[in-house]
């Protein structure tokens, strides 16, 4: 059997605890794996990529170097194309864990994320319970 190697990791973030907590996993998974990670946030205005850069540092520590990428667009289909243009081996992306009329109203980005991307998507949860202590 082939071993999966996953060198590119994108994590898309919206600063949000949700995106904190899968940046979290995002980076522990980069570090074992020995990968390449991005931090990837769709803006719907003007771009503001020190915010990203000085989130993403904040967040991920550890010796990790995380680049750093905007797009522009609807982050329902932005991620995915993202991801597929670029070559990502993996997505790693919280969720805000909605249901019920917030769903229907909202719509879920994971969701539409794990439809459209091409490699495999990582759904974090913020409340999972792995994260306690990390």
């Amino acid at each position: 059997m082939k071993e999966i190697a996953w060198k590119k990791i994108c994590c898309p973030v919206d600063f949000s605890e949700e995106s904190r907590a899968a940046l979290r996993v995002a980076a522990d998974v980069a570090r074992r794996l020995g990968a390449d990670l991005t931090v990837l946030h769709v803006n719907d205005g003007a771009p503001d990529p020190s915010r990203v850069a000085t989130w993403s540092d904040r967040a991920v520590d550890g010796g990790l170097h995380a680049e750093t990428a905007e797009a522009a667009g609807d982050p329902k289909t932005a991620i995915a194309e993202y991801a597929n243009a670029h070559g990502f081996d993996a997505i790693v992306m919280g969720t805000h864990g909605r249901t019920g009329r917030a769903h229907a109203l909202v719509g879920s980005v994971a969701e539409n994320t794990v439809r459209r991307a091409r490699c495999p998507v990582m759904v974090v949860h913020s409340e999972w319970s792995g994260l306690e202590g990390a």
